[in-house]
């Protein structure tokens, strides 16, 4: 068939499709086909009305380059009727992240965020926390960051001395730990501190971090006086200080909120060739924070907006739409929301306030007050492109000066590192550590849990690493490196070499770099294949500087996960040796002492308490693990 007969075959397939589509709200999937004949998903969108939506895309002109090449492209238009536009938007969301459509903005963090919680025990204990929060529990946030969560846990216990201990730490401690002789614990676990006291404190921190730190601050000041005034000095003082810390964890909060107490400020800003979206949180009235995103899939609609100012306002506005359907259909939801843009957002309100159980409201005008946050995140998104930019420009430098060092192909972009750990033989995990497009690529990082014949042999676990991850590049399941390097020298780069060769994969560059024998920085000997000398780059040359990262980056990815798996095998071993202790056993014990370190601190009467364990068993059981 030629190809205007197949043009017009499409065609005449997609008037059909377009002539038979139902007035109703749903979600329409734009199929077209790949360079390699197989079918691909274009385009994922949501519509009020499906037969008028579709149809504009091939009943009008006007469109954009990036959306004429995309209707271009389309072979076939699937759709799916909802019963709802808000469901439409839902299911919209759950398609976009599992086909991952070219022409779709997509925005890759899909994690939990995390929360601080304070437990529901006699004696509440003061955690991190991420995942679905439990009901039981008194839970705050989420915060942007780890690292906020922690921050706060940390002022936090200088304040309240709240114990973040594990409980079945708690449960066994016989004295005080180091954290209430510097001031951080009150030590519940010893008696140091009456569960009235206590609760007190638990009480005052809850309030401070729902927003309510001045009536705290005016409660303790009232105690402080009344302690006074009963010449209790001591107890006076210590009141005293905790109102001085309180003072100052106010004075960090930079940002307090007048009305609503829980408000996002999300931002996007499109210059130099980036798309950033900021997202401040506002919680209980006060800042915990903020985080950037940057959306794939957006070069074309940045070589489309060039130096158009309203080009660029409309692109901002759709990225803004995409991120929030994203972002807050698998998050908690504040009540209000504030954005630098106005879209057509009512039927993402409808799902959020369903989702929230409470009205939820988004906002693009604000007033003077709210203008403040919008000003602090289009900042904030502003500072990020800059520094990206920066950080880019800086690696591309390394990897130019790299090229140039060792005569590279100057097309050279995606680079490979290996790296192998174990504790003498034991646990041995390989890593594999991405650099690409610039940066390195932590979602595409890989681990190898490998099991050398002889244990400590690096060479044999370098071999079956390296085997493994050639036959995925050879089958085309992952994308050709254009240099694999080898952290070792001339034994691990022989091997290296043979196991490229065995593959079909000898047209990769692939050289070692290892330590001098002081192991220091900057003494790197660079090992090719077939080559008698080694290279030496200089201790400030940026080529090595981009090798020794890779390497440090490959270093602490193996570590981490040797230690992980060292554990979870130690963890099993020790209870899986005991006699009369199987699987459901052991999972009682470990669920019963919250995970192995309780069970090896148990003595033989706590042992006993746990169901199923008699005298004879706990003995065994403490016998085995001292």
């Amino acid at each position: 068939m030629s190809t205007e007969a197949l043009h017009e075959d499409r065609f005449q397939h997609l008037r059909e499709t377009l002539k038979n589509l139902p007035g109703l709200p749903g979600v329409y999937r734009m199929v077209g086909q790949s360079a390699e004949s197989e079918e691909q998903v274009l385009y994922v969108g949501k519509a009020r009305d499906l037969k008028k939506r579709v149809g504009s895309y091939f009943l009008k002109n006007n469109h954009s380059p990036r959306i004429s090449m995309m209707v271009a492209m389309v072979k076939r238009i699937d759709t799916t009727v909802t019963r709802s536009e808000a469901e439409a938007l839902i299911l919209e969301n759950n398609l976009i992240k599992t086909l991952e459509p070219r022409y779709n903005i997509l925005f890759r963090d899909d994690k939990s965020y995390p929360y601080l919680l304070i437990s529901k025990h006699s004696y509440p204990q003061l955690r991190y926390f991420r995942g679905k929060p439990d009901k039981q529990h008194q839970v705050f946030g989420p915060y942007p960051s780890a690292f906020a969560v922690r921050e706060g846990i940390n002022l936090l216990q200088k304040t309240f001395q709240l114990r973040t201990c594990d409980n079945s730490v708690f449960s066994h401690r016989s004295r005080p730990c180091m954290l209430h002789q510097i001031e951080r614990c009150s030590a519940p676990c010893v008696g140091a501190v009456t569960e009235e006291a206590y609760a007190q404190d638990v009480q005052d921190a809850s309030m401070f971090l729902a927003g309510k730190g001045e009536t705290v601050v005016q409660q303790l000041n009232s105690d402080m006086l009344a302690a006074a005034q009963a010449l209790a000095f001591e107890q006076a003082a210590v009141l005293r200080n905790k109102i001085t810390r309180l003072r100052s964890l106010q004075q960090k909060q930079f940002v307090s909120s007048v009305g609503e107490h829980d408000v996002d400020v999300v931002a996007v800003v499109i210059e130099q060739g980036l798309v950033a979206v900021n997202l401040v949180m506002v919680r209980a009235g006060q800042h915990v924070g903020d985080k950037t995103f940057f959306p794939t899939h957006t070069k074309s609609m940045l070589k489309e907006v060039g130096d158009d100012k309203l080009a660029a306002e409309a692109a901002e506005a759709e990225v803004l739409m995409g991120f929030c359907a994203h972002h807050y259909l698998s998050q908690s939801v504040p009540p209000l929301i504030l954005l630098n843009h106005r879209f057509e957002w009512e039927a993402l309100e409808e799902v959020l306030t369903a989702q929230r159980g409470g009205k939820v409201v988004l906002q693009a005008h604000s007033t003077q007050e709210k203008k403040v946050w919008q000003q602090m995140a289009l900042h904030n998104a502003h500072l990020a492109i800059t520094q990206k930019l920066a950080q880019e420009a800086t690696q591309e430098h390394r990897l130019q000066a790299l090229i140039e060092a060792l005569e590279l192909p100057v097309e050279t972009a995606r680079l490979e590192c290996f790296d192998i750990s174990h504790t003498q033989g034991e646990a041995t995990v390989a890593s594999c550590v991405v650099f690409d497009n610039n940066a390195l690529q932590s979602s595409q990082y890989r681990r190898f849990n490998v099991q050398p014949a002889v244990g400590g042999d690096d060479y044999a676990a370098m071999r079956e690493a390296l085997s493994r991850r050639c036959a995925r590049i050879a089958a085309e399941e992952i994308p050709r490196p254009d240099v694999i390097i080898i952290d070792g020298g001339k034994g691990q780069v022989g091997v290296a070499a043979q196991v490229l060769e065995e593959h079909g994969l000898s047209d990769i560059i692939m050289f070692g770099s290892a330590k001098g024998v002081e192991r220091k920085k900057g003494q790197e000997q660079i090992i090719f294949p077939g080559r008698e000398l080694p290279l030496r780059l200089g201790e400030n040359h940026p080529g090595l500087h981009l090798i020794q990262t890779l390497q440090d980056e490959a270093h602490r990815f193996a570590i981490q996960s040797h230690r992980a798996r060292r554990a979870k095998v130690r963890t099993q071993s020790a209870l899986q040796e005991i006699d009369g202790v199987g699987p459901k056993r052991r999972q009682d014990l470990l669920k019963h002492f919250g995970g192995i370190v309780g069970v090896e601190k148990a003595g033989v009467d706590d042992l006993m308490r746990v169901k199923g364990i008699s005298k004879e068993l706990a003995l065994r059981i403490y016998s085995a693990m001292h």
